[in-house]
């Protein structure tokens, strides 16, 4: 620790990104945003949990693993849940780099805003490369898109250690 106060390193210094709170909220966010597409999915389109798991499988096992009958299947599962979470990291990392700096509201806000964002991003991208996904493009995704980039923003300002890095290299904590 330092013997500045928090204001004087809050202003000479430059607030670091903690990779590791991103992570975890990262985790949870897209934990939440799983839930969402399973439970609500279903109810607003038909099908089974089964079916979901498997479109979100389908960028790694391709579109075979999209024929009948959806059910359990340990590899689908084990692909969709690489994808899930290798996807919500990328976008809790990068929704933690953008607004790590203005606090829970701003996290939770912001977060909310990019996911609408990241809706857009992925259903574009994704139905190009996976035509498949066009039948997603959907209140379901759009809303489960929100509640994640909410849930990242703020998860991460929860959990976030506020770190700065001064100008001669130190990194200084903010006392509690």
């Amino acid at each position: 620790m330092s013997e500045k106060s928090t204001p004087d390193v809050e202003s000479a210094g430059r607030l670091m990104v903690d990779w590791s709170a991103a992570f975890q909220a990262g985790l949870i966010a897209g934990t939440v945003f799983l839930f969402v597409n399973l439970i609500l999915g279903p109810m607003a389109y038909g099908g089974n949990v089964w079916v979901w798991i498997r479109l979100l499988a389908s960028p790694i096992l391709g579109s075979d693993i999209l024929a009948p009958p959806a059910t359990f299947n340990a590899g689908a599962l084990a692909a969709a849940a690489v994808v899930q979470y290798g996807v919500s990291m990328i976008l809790t990392l990068t929704i933690a780099f953008v607004l790590h700096r203005w606090g829970l509201w701003v996290g939770i806000l912001g977060g909310a805003v990019l996911g609408l964002a990241f809706y857009a991003i992925n259903i574009y991208t994704f139905t190009y490369f996976f035509p498949w996904f066009y039948a997603l493009g959907g209140w379901v995704m759009a809303l489960s898109h929100v509640l994640f980039g909410a849930f990242a923003g703020g998860v991460y300002e929860v959990l976030e250690v506020e770190e700065w890095e001064l100008e001669d290299g130190t990194v200084v904590q903010r006392e509690a």
